[in-house]
This record gives C-alpha cells, sequence and structure tokens, in this order.
C-alpha cells in the first residue's frame, strides 16, 4: 500500500500543476485520502468482510465526497483531481496511470450481471461530469469528454463525445463518419417515385392535348356551320 500511495502522490505532483509538494499533497489532496481509505477496503472486501470494507468506504465518501466501493480495482498512478461526487462501482477496474475529474461516474446501466461496470485501460483521462456505463473496456490512453455519456467500448487512443459518446479522434487522426448500413435509400422505392412523376407528368400532357383536340373540333364545327349558312 505505501508503493500505491506513493506511486498516486507521485502521479499528482506531476499532473496537477497547483501541487507544490509532497506534503501538501498527502494532507490536502480529497482524491489521495479517498485511494488510501480505499485500499485497506478493497483488501478487506477481498478477505470476505464486505462490512467493515463498506465502513471504510462510507467513512471515505463522508470524508472526501468519493465514493468508491470496495469492490473496485484501482491500479497505481490515480489521479482524482478535485474528485467531489465520482462515483466508482463494484465491478469496475481503473488501470494504472488513469486521470478520473469530478463528477465521473464508473457504473452500471442495471441491466448486467456479475460484470456490471467498465475497465478502464492504462492512461484513460475521463472529463468532469461523464459518465461510463456497462460492463466494457475503454483502451489505453482513450480521453473521455466532459459531460459525454459513454455506453460502448472504445479503441485504444480514442477521444469520444457526445451524448451518446460517438469518437471524433483515433490516436490523434480525426474519424471519418461512417456509412449507415441501417438508413440507406431503397433503389425500388425510388425508381418507383420516379415512375410516378414520370406518368403525372404524361398524364398532364395528355389532358393538355385532348383540351386542344376539343377546341380544334369545336373551331371546325362552327367553320363548317359558318359556310353551310
Amino acid at each position: 500500500m505505501f508503493k500505491e500511495m506513493k506511486a498516486d502522490i507521485q502521479a499528482i505532483r506531476e499532473r496537477d500543476p497547483a501541487a507544490r509538494s509532497a506534503l501538501e499533497v498527502l494532507l490536502l489532496y480529497p482524491g489521495l485520502h479517498a485511494l488510501m481509505l480505499h485500499r485497506p477496503a478493497h483488501w478487506l472486501y477481498k478477505k470476505g468482510l464486505p462490512f467493515p470494507a463498506r465502513a471504510i468506504s462510507q467513512f471515505s465518501r463522508f470524508l472526501t465526497g468519493i465514493e468508491i466501493h470496495p469492490g473496485a480495482k484501482i491500479g497505481r498512478g490515480i489521479l482524482i483531481d478535485h474528485g467531489s461526487g465520482v462515483v466508482i462501482g463494484e465491478t469496475a477496474e481503473v488501470g494504472d496511470g488513469c486521470t478520473l475529474y469530478q463528477g465521473v461516474t464508473l457504473g452500471g446501466t442495471g441491466k448486467d450481471t456479475g460484470k456490471r461496470h467498465p475497465t478502464l485501460g492504462k492512461n484513460v483521462m475521463v472529463g468532469s461530469g461523464a459518465k461510463i456505463l456497462g460492463p466494457f473496456q475503454i483502451g489505453d490512453g482513450a480521453k473521455v469528454a466532459s459531460n459525454a455519456v459513454v455506453l460502448q467500448p472504445l479503441p485504444e487512443g480514442a477521444t469520444a463525445v457526445g451524448v451518446p459518446a460517438r469518437v471524433v479522434r483515433v490516436k490523434g487522426k480525426k474519424v471519418r463518419q461512417q456509412l449507415d448500413h441501417v438508413h440507406i435509400p431503397d433503389p425500388v422505392s425510388q425508381e418507383l417515385c420516379k415512375l410516378q412523376v414520370e406518368l403525372r407528368r404524361l398524364r398532364e400532357r395528355m389532358d393538355q392535348i385532348e383540351q386542344e383536340t376539343i377546341k380544334q373540333d369545336v373551331h371546325q364545327k362552327e367553320e363548317s356551320n359558318h359556310e353551310a349558312v
């Protein structure tokens, strides 16, 4: 646990420009306190002692505003920046070097059993207010934008934004929109529409010719009557 705590302190100092010293981080950073309390809670949970594990977890929540279920697996070098409102579910896994900002939820959808929460690879960054819901993998180095809602796996190095989240970059390169294989035009329907337009045009033309023919017949009859008189 001391090695993990040292790695967490070092991660905070490297990635948070406001951190001035290891002592400041140790005494004043609630994200670190939540991780420090999670380690023994997770150990008790693995030993089959869920009640004291949950007691430590709830005390940590009261102290820091960060709720980490004792069953969650948390790696080394984690930065929970600010941390208020962060929720990490029982079967969630957070890889080494990840960064979580305030309001992040690693939760479930209520439809799954067993493994219900996401697995974050190494060096994943999850922006403030983002929600990752479901038992799937977030690839190493992926980035989730603030307030995004991720409902499906993300590849390594992906950047996801929006609700529901969509991948806009992979390893720094823009992702082109893929062809929609479901909502594609129906060629038969298109041809029928063309035929209907053509039939309407022909019908209007026939009506026009018929009107002209009637007018010609009337005119010829009038001339015949005039000559007879």
